[in-house]
C-alpha cells in the first residue's frame, strides 16, 4: 500500500527517496534492499506505461 501511495505521488523516485518514504515501515531481515529495488522497478514500469 505504501508503494502504490508513493509511485502515485511521486512517479520518479530515486533510491534514497523511497528509503525515506519506507521509513516508518519496520524491516529487520533486508534493511529494504529488496523491496527499494522492487519499488524502483515498479515505478519505472509503470511510468513507461502511461501515454
Amino acid at each position: 500500500m505504501t508503494a502504490i501511495d508513493m509511485i502515485g505521488r511521486k512517479p520518479k523516485l530515486d533510491r534514497p527517496t523511497i528509503r525515506a518514504e519506507l521509513e516508518g515501515n519496520i524491516c529487520r531481515c533486508t534493511g529494504y534492499h529488496n523491496i527499494v529495488s522492487a519499488i524502483e522497478a515498479a515505478a519505472s514500469g509503470m511510468a513507461e506505461a502511461t501515454p
